[in-house]
């Protein structure tokens, strides 16, 4: 697989992503946990198909000490023990904030109950924000074709 055009070269594709790393960055400084963030990135990004997001988040949640058998068992995570109810209900957020096409409804009020018994207001704007943001890089990276299986961490900063 090729990329269909050099985007991370683009004069123009570095002032967006100057704008959505910004954003990122002030809800990455939250308090919200990293594995956390960490966690919701991969998800979305797996649900969405995005492989070079999967294999960034990955490796730098792995780099942050986060365990294989934690990063293995995402897409599985409700059947999965390995998680808090914390991180439970943050991956719950994502995929229905990942998935809002597919529910007439959008997130549930149910899954925002959750989200809420366990995050702060500051936390739960941190998670919203990151779902976003997630989801807009990875509909740049599916849409362009960016490979993956190449990223470093920490490449990007």
């Amino acid at each position: 697989m090729e990329a269909r055009l050099d985007y991370f070269g683009n004069a123009l594709a570095g002032k967006v992503l100057r704008h959505i790393n910004s954003a990122g960055k002030a809800a990455s400084e939250s308090g919200l946990p990293l594995a956390t963030q960490e966690l919701v990135k991969i998800r979305a990004s797996q649900i969405n198909g995005c492989g070079f997001c999967t294999d960034m988040h990955t490796k730098d949640a792995a780099a942050a000490g986060e365990t294989p058998l934690r990063l293995n068992l995402i897409a599985a995570w409700r059947e999965a023990t390995v998680f808090t109810d914390a991180e439970r209900a943050a991956l719950e957020l994502a995929e229905q904030g990942t998935r809002i096409a597919d529910a007439a409804g959008g997130v549930t009020d149910e899954a925002w109950a959750d989200a809420a018994k366990h995050y702060d207001e500051d936390q739960l704007v941190a998670l919203m924000s990151l779902i976003a943001i997630i989801n807009a890089y990875n509909r740049i990276n599916v849409i362009n074709q960016q490979p993956a299986g190449s990223y470093q961490p920490g490449q990007f900063g």
